[in-house]
Parts: C-alpha cells; sequence; structure tokens
C-alpha cells in the first residue's frame, strides 16, 4: 500500500509539522513534494530538518530540491549551520552541505573550502569541493587554488578526471604555468591530464575524451615528434604524389610516409 503523508494544510495540522514529517516519508515523490513546499514558504523551522535530511537522503533530485529550499532562508541563519557540516563524518553530508554552499554563493565561506575538503578522500565530496572553490574563490587566490587542483591532476576515475579539468578550465589563463609544469610530469597518467585540460581550455568543443586522446598521443611520442607527425599527416598531396613524383623524389616522400606511420602506431601503443 503507498505511503501516504499529507502536506496540505487543509487536513487541520500545522503546515510546519506536516512539511518536516514529510521529509522523511517513504516515497521519494512525498519528499520532494515537502521539500518543495519548505522553499515555497521558507521558515527557520525548517532549517535543521533540511540540514539532516541532506545528510541521508538518497534520491538526486530530492536532495537537489533540499539545497533549493535552504538557499531560500537568510544565510546569516543557514550558513553556521551547513557549516558545521563540512565536518560531518558522512561523506553525503560534507558533499550536499558543499554544494549547498556553492548554491547561496556567499563568499564568506570561501574560508572553509579547506585543503582536506579539497583532497577529501572520497571522490564526490573532492569533486564538489572542486566546484564550490572555483565559485567562491576571491582573485588574488586564484593561484593558490590552481596549485591545489593541478596537484590532483591524474587523480580518479574518468568522471573524477572531467570534474577537475572543468574547475581549471573555469580558472582560466591563470592555470597556464601549472599545466605547464604538470605536462612534463615523469607520470604519464599526469601529464595526460594536464595536457587534455589544457586543450580543453583552448578549445571546449574539442570534447573531454577527444582531448585525452590527442594528449596521450602527445605523451606517447613527445611534444616535438607528435607535431612532426601532425604536420606530415596534414601535408597536402603526401599520399596522392608517390605515385606520380619522379624517381628521385619518390623516396623521400615514401620515408616520410614511413614516418608517419610509425608515429601513427607508436601512438597507438
Amino acid at each position: 500500500m503507498q505511503e501516504v503523508v499529507s502536506i496540505n494544510p487543509s487536513n487541520g495540522t500545522p503546515q510546519n509539522a506536516r512539511v518536516i514529517g514529510a521529509l522523511s516519508a517513504g516515497d521519494a515523490s512525498i519528499r520532494l513534494q515537502a521539500a518543495l513546499a519548505a522553499g515555497s514558504t521558507p521558515d527557520a523551522v525548517f532549517l535543521e530538518a533540511l540540514v539532516e535530511r541532506c545528510a541521508v537522503e538518497p534520491d538526486f533530485f530530492v536532495r537537489d530540491m533540499l539545497s533549493w529550499a535552504l538557499t531560500r532562508l537568510p544565510p546569516e541563519i543557514t550558513l553556521s549551520r551547513i557549516r558545521r557540516e563540512l565536518a560531518s563524518e558522512r561523506a553525503q553530508a560534507r558533499s550536499q552541505a558543499l554544494h549547498t554552499l556553492s548554491k547561496i554563493g556567499d563568499g564568506s565561506a570561501w574560508v572553509w573550502i579547506t585543503r582536506d575538503l579539497l583532497r577529501d578522500a572520497d571522490d564526490e565530496v573532492a569533486r564538489t569541493a572542486w566546484r564550490v572553490a572555483v565559485v567562491l574563490v576571491p582573485e588574488d587566490q586564484k593561484g593558490d587554488l590552481v596549485d591545489e587542483l593541478a596537484g590532483q591532476l591524474g587523480r580518479g576515475d574518468r568522471e573524477v578526471r572531467l570534474s577537475l579539468s572543468r574547475a581549471l578550465v573555469e580558472l582560466g589563463e591563470v592555470t597556464d604555468p601549472a599545466l605547464q609544469k604538470a605536462a612534463a610530469s615523469p607520470d604519464p597518467a599526469v601529464a595526460t591530464h594536464a595536457r587534455a585540460t589544457e586543450l580543453l581550455r583552448q578549445n571546449p568543443e574539442t570534447g573531454f575524451d577527444a582531448a585525452v586522446e590527442e594528449a596521450k598521443r602527445v605523451v606517447a611520442l613527445g611534444p616535438e615528434r607528435a607535431a612532426a607527425a601532425a604536420a606530415a599527416a596534414a601535408a597536402p598531396g603526401v599520399a596522392g604524389t608517390v605515385e606520380t613524383a619522379e624517381p628521385g623524389e619518390t623516396t623521400g616522400l615514401m620515408e616520410g610516409a614511413e614516418a608517419a606511420k610509425v608515429a601513427a602506431e607508436a601512438a597507438e601503443c
């Protein structure tokens, strides 16, 4: 039997109490309605229930609505309570608190985005910390943030690396020195991630996966050989000239084609 938790004030129960009760209903759609109601009629009495539910809510859409409801409350009452969640033992509590801070966008919360959060062992917490850090960082502290983020290049799976690249791209040209340094790293994972991030910064339309593949090719061949191979492949008329070239020219053209082939094979390794 489907659980029914009314949040309609017509049943005579105080509305706030019904909303708070519905936030923990078994049905996600009811929890979503309750979070919407809390945000539509913001009241400080909802603060504790909203924050506590953020830490345990399993449904993504409900969590996002909970954060929205919190943004509807005055920052002077929400920020200090959300700050406490940043030190929670629950990874979801930390992550959702960070997400809510990014939605509130109050610059005073920047000092709460600590190195521990940026390096959190939980990937989702770290990814959220990167996003909120980019939103809140003061202009004069962008360089320090870039150094911290660049120090994590090569971390995690595709989604983690994509999040880190997006954060660095969002910070703009200030990332150049750190990315150049990381691109020269002896660790192929770090070097590839750094080069892919720089490619995305220069041309956001490239796409992350394409940027990674190009970066892998450059790391495998080395920048000079990769540039030479690309130039050889792009040279007009090379493929169609071998058959019609003079005998003395054929050898040089074939050697160039062979070099390009070797470079391509090396990139696939």
